[in-house]
């Protein structure tokens, strides 16, 4: 004889469908046109970002970048339902929720041109830098988490990454913590289809990403992480929870990377033109765009306006942070340790001596 021992589900939630038509009623927010014309805003400032750092890498004026073309409802959803108070630990694709919290474009620029001073934020000061490595982020999510608890500070810990992350170890450790000791995490994973040139479906035999919640102890969600308004309500919800002392959540975003992997990725050589071609017609902007155009107005003379600003901003951005001086050769020892051990320190005083 056999009971059962345990038992899950897990949702998927949308507001919008792929052409912008409401599926059923939108969250209270959402019927604010002010709200979603700053949402979509925030998406297109993203996507201009996103294509003016690839042409600087393309005439070496960048290093190495990661795209977030496609994606721009995830970052920008999720940061939108957050606040000040609240941290934020990013991977690599978050660009859209580092500018809604206050990084400056300078600041993102001077960051994938390999100058640390981008990680000086002026806004959200604890807000931690990019992170590179896969998973690693996660954590340090919870360690973040453990220290807001014991100081008794009521914001909540977000972190965010992508599909390939839920396959490493430091993601499941992490999973294990928040769950064991309750704490406010909000694990955020864009589930973009690849984790490279990896396949989902060949990364884990789970029906879903959000369902490796379930084995540390917490809910988790999927969200169509196309749609804006769904990513931020579900995001509200998980963080809502937290907020009520209910420890942390997990939230799937299902969305596809319409680039490369990185500006170092050729992705024709692992995929076909025609898959992605079909991802199009499910992308954030043009979603959102159109239910602005149905409800409340939107308009070809407000459209061309947004894009004005939004490149006349970037550009200028772009160009104070070719503008700046490059940092001293010293400089890359300065954020290491505290004390720099000898070895280093003999390095550092040569880099220094040479200017």
């Amino acid at each position: 004889m056999s009971t059962r021992a345990a038992s899950f589900r897990i949702d998927c939630s949308a507001c919008l469908d792929a052409t912008g038509k409401p599926i059923g009623k939108l969250p209270d927010f959402a019927e604010d046109a002010n709200t979603l014309a700053a949402l979509y805003g925030a998406m297109v400032r993203t996507r201009a970002f996103d294509a003016k750092a690839i042409a600087l890498q393309r005439t070496g004026r960048l290093g190495t970048y990661g795209s977030s073309l496609g994606q721009e409802a995830i970052g920008v959803g999720v940061a939108s339902a957050m606040r000040v108070e609240d941290v934020l630990l990013p991977s690599f694709r978050e660009h859209g929720a580092q500018l809604w919290r206050g990084v400056t474009l300078e600041e993102l620029f001077l960051y994938w041109g390999g100058d640390e001073r981008g990680n000086d934020f002026a806004g959200p000061r604890r807000d931690f830098p990019v992170c590179i490595p896969v998973g690693t982020q996660f954590p340090h999510a919870a360690g973040v988490a453990l220290a807001m608890v014991q100081r008794k500070e009521s914001g909540v810990v977000v972190a965010m990454g992508g599909d390939g992350a839920t396959s490493k170890g430091d993601f499941y450790e992490a999973l294990n913590l928040v769950g064991a000791w309750d704490l406010p995490v909000v694990f955020v994973i864009s589930n973009n289809q690849w984790a490279i040139s990896v396949r989902r479906r060949e990364q884990t035999g789970a029906q879903t990403l959000a369902q490796k919640a379930i084995a540390g102890g917490l809910p988790g969600a999927q969200v169509d992480g196309n749609d804006v308004i769904a990513v931020r309500a579900a995001t509200e919800r998980a963080l809502a929870h937290a907020r009520a002392g209910e420890g942390g959540s997990l939230i799937e975003c299902l969305t596809y990377r319409l680039g490369d992997h990185t500006t170092a990725d050729d992705a024709s050589r692992y995929r076909e033109d025609e898959e992605v071609s079909a991802h199009w017609k499910e992308e954030p902007l043009v979603r959102l765009r159109n239910l602005l155009v149905a409800r409340h107005g939107w308009d070809k003379a407000k459209e061309e306006a947004l894009l004005r600003e939004v490149r006349a901003e970037v550009e200028a951005a772009a160009d104070r942070y070719l503008a700046i001086e490059p940092a001293p050769r010293r400089a890359m020892f300065d954020h290491l340790h505290a004390t720099l051990p000898p070895d280093l320190a003999a390095l550092a005083e040569e880099a220094a001596g040479d200017g």
